[in-house]
């Protein structure tokens, strides 16, 4: 007995070595590198043949689409993580305020989604959640018991937007609606709401982004806020990127009307996930870098995240895990992400095989905003109409 006694503790002792090793030491095949480092960006000294094209196409078209509607914002673009364009126009407050800079944070409006989607490929790779297991094993009381964390990822979850039923079915609108509140008029009036069939079809909707941010929060036990901070912000070095806070509003960017109107405050303002996070051009231009280094995520969740999952429309566009696609008849993919609340306007697009980024951010609304891909035109393979989608 006392030799089968000792065999045992001894197992126990060397497969708990064994399992130190291999995941502190070696490294588990499984686990992602999450040795990231903050992104210092390169500096600009000479610019090759191609990123001079590139120079020029930017040039153009912010000379050309952008100055001539007033634009009021900054624009970046960069080849392989270096920048080869960057120009910032106008005042904080439009007409008035100090200039806008490479420091000024625009509200990203829908591009926060690409954070917010990564942020459960995170908690995915950690081993923390599926995003193949239903909502409901994650939020108690979920009533869609059909839905995926995958269905929200991709906008194929069938819910409705809550941008348009909150009002419907009797917030009152001189309340702010938080995530927890939405969730809950959800829940409570999930008779009276269209509800579509999950995994159907493709159907954009800020709901999905709203329920993940909470999944986020729930799973990780950290406030939304803190556990971006924490895992993508402080990590890669984005000093200038923050979650909003609604006691806050008085300390960040205002936006305005196409005719320099302030927009005002209003009801849905609160509501995270979908959009609320700040950032600059170069801040972005960091995550952009992050992303492709390799560390951190592996190469397979990227590939999950850039690829389509609604095919049911023929056509060029589709929508990954966070991220709207372009892929094109000559193999050329655009991975990128629209935003659109209030007057805010941003860009963000990653040229997957020439490795360029565009991004533009703006805080009075332009619909010209939304050209920016044209600047890839200098690339053979992107033959393309461009969409002011959101």
């Amino acid at each position: 007995m006392l030799k089968i006694k000792v065999f045992v503790g001894l197992f126990f002792v060397f497969s708990s070595l064994f399992y130190f090793v291999e995941n502190n030491l070696l490294g588990s095949p499984n686990k992602p590198n999450n040795t990231i480092t903050p992104i210092e960006i390169p500096e600009t000294t000479s610019l090759t043949n191609t990123e001079e094209l590139l120079r020029k196409s930017s040039t153009k078209f912010f000379e050309e689409s952008l100055l001539r509607t007033r634009f009021n914002g900054a624009i970046l673009v960069a080849h392989n993580g270096k920048i080869v364009f960057e120009e910032y126009e106008g005042l904080k407050e439009v007409i008035k305020g100090d200039p806008i800079d490479s420091a000024t944070s625009f509200h990203l409006a829908s591009v926060s989604k690409t954070f917010t989607g990564m942020a459960v490929l995170k908690l995915w790779e950690d081993g923390k959640l599926n995003i193949d297991e239903k909502v409901d094993k994650y939020i108690s009381g979920f009533p869609f018991h059909q839905i995926t964390v995958r269905n929200l990822l991709s906008h194929r979850s069938g819910l409705p937007n809550y941008v348009y039923f909150a009002e419907q079915v009797g917030w009152n609108r001189k309340k702010y609606l938080h995530n927890d509140d939405m969730l809950k008029l959800l829940i409570a009036n999930r008779s009276r709401l269209r509800i579509g069939k999950p995994n159907a079809y493709f159907d954009y909707c800020n709901t999905n982004y709203a329920l993940l941010a909470i999944i986020i929060e729930r799973v990780s036990g950290k406030s939304f806020s803190s556990y971006m901070y924490e895992t993508f912000f402080e990590p890669i070095g984005m000093t200038n990127t923050f979650v909003f806070d609604i006691n806050k509003t008085e300390k960040v960017l205002p936006s305005f009307k196409y005719n320099n109107r302030l927009e005002p405050m209003m009801f849905l303002d609160a509501i995270y996930g979908d959009k609320n996070i700040y950032s600059t051009t170069r801040d972005m231009l960091k995550w952009d870098i992050a992303l492709s280094s390799g560390k951190l995520f592996k190469q397979s969740t990227l590939d999950q995240a850039f690829r389509g999952y609604s095919y049911e429309r023929k056509g060029v566009k589709n929508y990954g895990l966070g991220w709207r696609l372009y892929e094109l008849p000559s193999g050329k993919k655009i991975v990128y992400h629209n935003g659109w609340w209030h007057g805010n306007n941003t860009v963000f697009s990653k040229l997957m095989q020439d490795s360029t980024t565009i991004i533009v951010l703006g805080n009075k609304f332009n619909r010209n905003i939304y050209q920016a891909k044209k600047i890839a035109g200098i690339f053979p393979g992107y033959g393309i109409q461009m969409e002011d989608d959101e």
